[in-house]
């Protein structure tokens, strides 16, 4: 019998997580590896396997599913009503598109629909198995011929339409009719590329030689057949372990969308994204399907230090310490990744191919890579109406925490040294973005949240079947006690919720942004699966993220599903959009429990009205956020558009329209006059320590002096300053 009391055991609480899992969009062209950095693409549809391990499988579905019933926050009965939700959401993950399964491999699928729940809690995998023979053969047909299809002209002539969203489409009746679906989408995309050609070629000053329409139609499908044979080369790669992982989260996102399991090598991507740090060597790399290309060089690493490294190096051979070197050319981006990654003061060897052609070997030392620009990192703004009035502003791209013992990263500590510069610059109020923050380290986040008050509650913590735990800032001192704006936007998700809403509940912030957040209100905590079985044959196992506990405001409101809204609503391009925990499957529901008591004094907001009101007057009148909100119907039309033409001139007109009306919003965003952006003194040395950590800082400023959102809201802050100073004369 597995030991679920060692499992599923309550850990420390630091470890506890709020981060936001998106769902991962189908992406089939561009692949992006960091060796020393964070983040890793999604691998999308592993179809091919590896020989079957059936204990290790057997083992793996027994203990996630055990351990979705004992510890998730609201379990599901294991069931044909659960058994047809993941058969469904399976199906979904697979082949949410109708492009590689018939009616008749559906057919061959839905008997098992009401087994799934009896073949998991017995180990064993007889849908699976035929889901992976199924889409396996599926991709052998469709690879002929999609081949097939791009080996001659295509005919353009016919008043015929795609239609893009799998959701609106029945499964194709049979082979006949999915090879039709294919043809379509390889007409959409050769027309799609002959157009843009076409386009150039009639803008005034083209120099470049003018070809026919059957040029360019040759050249697109070449250029569409290479994409496609890469994008199916790198599919063969996938393994089984990678499938089952597919299907194992279909198990476990029927619970909610934020339970899952993560096989080892997924988990050390994650504690990567968590923590902002890794033992490796320090550059980013992307692959073309074939070779590994160095895209940059991350500043104080072991290969920034060594200088041999450049961006543009392809990778060739990758070696460890006595052992041959691998060629790696057309290997998948995450296998070159985890060679070369390593312990700390291990050595790797890189056979490199320089730009000029030369062939080289790099040694490396690996050492721990600190990235640090997803770390915490702070602003001066001003306007020169008031050049005299400087705001802080502080920028946090995630609620990032390091969990090992070392604990070299955390969010809250990063945050509070630059409070400290920026009151080291005599700033009158301070403005956080939380804009685009999915969350991470509930720890950190109310650790920070009392960096602005002087104690009490931060957010209520609701476990299965327990009253809710109140956690609260002990901390009688107020670190900064001035003006603070939180902003936010669609993608700003629940640790972002959680201080944005005690800000909001305390009246210590003004919340500013988009029209609402993403609205996750659950915890979600790791559990190793390994600790469940005595069995060392079928380790690692790896690990799962389970959603155990829902957080509340202290007002007792929820922000799951609700989100945040923001005190001030400030026109944003995806106000209008389908966004935000309700559009995934399965989420949890909202709900209110009771309110605690909470009171703060170090600094309140005088008028919210008034404050509103000022704002939407300048909004108003300001052209470019006129053109913002035009822009956001103009992208909620485009989402709901599906079907596209594929007759050549109607295609044309249709992608005229489109452009003609992307081309009034593209260069919307200029450097806004009188809006000063500048870096603090204190940042000044290590800035310009590294001539790309420079460059990049001058990017971010320069961004910064095109962003409309920022600037109305540091003429927020600069009412709020003057309100201030007229109340303080009373």
């Amino acid at each position: 019998m597995q030991n679920f009391s060692r499992l599923f055991g309550q850990p420390d609480f630091d470890q506890t997580l709020t981060d936001m899992k998106l769902k991962p969009s189908l992406i089939f062209f561009s692949f992006l590896g960091i060796i020393g950095v964070a983040f890793f693409v999604n691998r999308i549809n592993p179809f091919f396997g590896n020989d079957p391990n059936p204990q290790k499988e057997s083992a793996l579905a027994r203990t996630i599913l055990g351990g979705l019933e004992r510890m998730h926050f609201q379990p599901k009965a294991i069931n044909d009503d659960f058994s047809k939700q993941v058969y469904d959401l399976y199906l979904k993950d697979l082949d949410g598109g109708k492009r590689f399964f018939t009616q008749s491999d559906i057919d061959q699928m839905t008997p098992f629909q009401n087994q799934l729940d009896d073949q998991l809690q017995n180990g064993t995998f007889e849908f699976f198995n035929v889901s992976v023979q199924l889409i396996d053969q599926s991709l052998t047909k469709t690879q002929g011929w999609y081949r097939e299809i791009l080996a001659k002209p295509l005919d353009f002539s016919q008043n015929v339409t795609l239609e893009a969203d799998g959701k609106k489409l029945n499964w194709a009746k049979n082979d006949a009719e999915l090879r039709q679906r294919w043809e379509s989408w390889m007409k959409y995309e050769v027309l799609n590329r002959v157009t843009d050609e076409q386009e150039k070629q009639d803008k005034p000053g083209f120099t470049g030689e003018k070809k026919s329409f059957e040029t360019l139609e040759a050249e697109s499908r070449q250029k569409v057949l290479d994409v496609y044979d890469k994008w199916f080369k790198r599919l063969e790669k996938m393994d089984r372990d990678r499938r089952m992982e597919i299907y194992l989260n279909a198990v476990t996102n029927v619970f909610d969308p934020h339970t899952g399991y993560f096989s080892p090598k997924e988990k050390e991507n994650f504690d990567i994204q968590m923590s902002g740090k890794l033992e490796g060597i320090g550059a980013r790399l992307q692959s073309d399907g074939e070779k590994t290309t160095v895209t940059e060089i991350v500043a104080g690493g072991p290969a920034w230090k060594d200088g041999t490294l450049q961006p543009k190096d392809v990778v060739l051979k990758v070696g460890q310490e006595g052992a041959e070197p691998i060629d790696v050319m057309g290997f998948d981006i995450d296998d070159v990744v985890s060679k070369i990654r390593g312990p700390k003061g291990t050595r790797v060897y890189l056979t490199i191919q320089k730009p000029d052609g030369s062939v080289k070997e790099v040694v490396i030392t690996r050492d721990v890579v600190i990235m640090e620009e997803g770390f915490a990192k702070s602003l001066i703004l001003r306007s020169n109406q008031t050049p005299e009035a400087k705001v802080g502003y502080i920028y946090l791209p995630k609620f990032y925490a390091d969990f090992t013992p070392q604990g070299l990263t955390s969010c809250a500590q990063d945050v509070a040294k630059e409070v400290e510069k920026l009151k080291g610059e005599n700033v009158k109020g301070i403005i956080l973005d939380l804009r685009n923050n999915g969350g991470g380290s509930l720890r950190d986040v109310v650790q920070m949240s009392g960096l602005f008050i002087e104690q009490g509650p931060i957010v209520q913590v609701k476990s299965r079947s327990k009253n809710p735990e109140i956690m609260e800032d002990l901390d009688p001192r107020v670190q900064y006690g001035g003006p603070l704006i939180v902003m936010v936007n669609g993608y700003s998700a629940s640790a972002s919720e959680i201080l944005a809403a005690a800000m909001q509940d305390y009246g210590r912030a003004l919340i500013v942004g988009a029209s609402k957040t993403y609205g996750k209100g659950t915890v979600q905590r790791f559990f190793d699966l390994d600790n469940a079985t005595g069995d060392n044959s079928v380790k690692p196992l790896g690990q799962m993220k389970i959603t155990v506990q829902k957080f509340y405001r202290i007002t007792g409101k929820t922000t799951q599903l609700d989100g945040v809204t923001p005190d001030i609503v400030l026109p944003d391009f995806y106000n209008l959009l389908d966004n935000g925990e309700q559009e995934n499957d399965y989420p949890l529901q909202a709900n209110t429990i009771p309110a605690v008591d909470f009171n703060q004094n170090a600094y309140r907001i005088s008028d919210v009205a008034q404050l509103r009101t000022a704002s939407n007057t300048r909004v108003t009148a300001d052209p470019t956020f006129k053109l913002v909100s035009d822009n956001a119907v103009r992208l909620k039309k485009l989402e709901d558009q599906t079907i596209y033409p594929l007759q050549s001139e109607k295609f044309r007109l249709w992608d005229q329209r489109q452009k003609q009306e992307s081309d009034r919003y593209e260069n919307i965003f200029k450097p806004i006059d009188g809006f000063i952006v500048e870096n603090l003194a204190a940042d000044l040395p290590q800035i310009q320590s590294d001539t790309s950590r420079a460059a990049r800082n001058q990017d971010w400023i320069k961004d910064r002096t095109k962003d409309i959102q920022l600037y109305e809201t540091l003429r927020i802050m600069q009412d709020m300053i003057r309100m201030d100073g007229v109340a303080g004369k009373q």
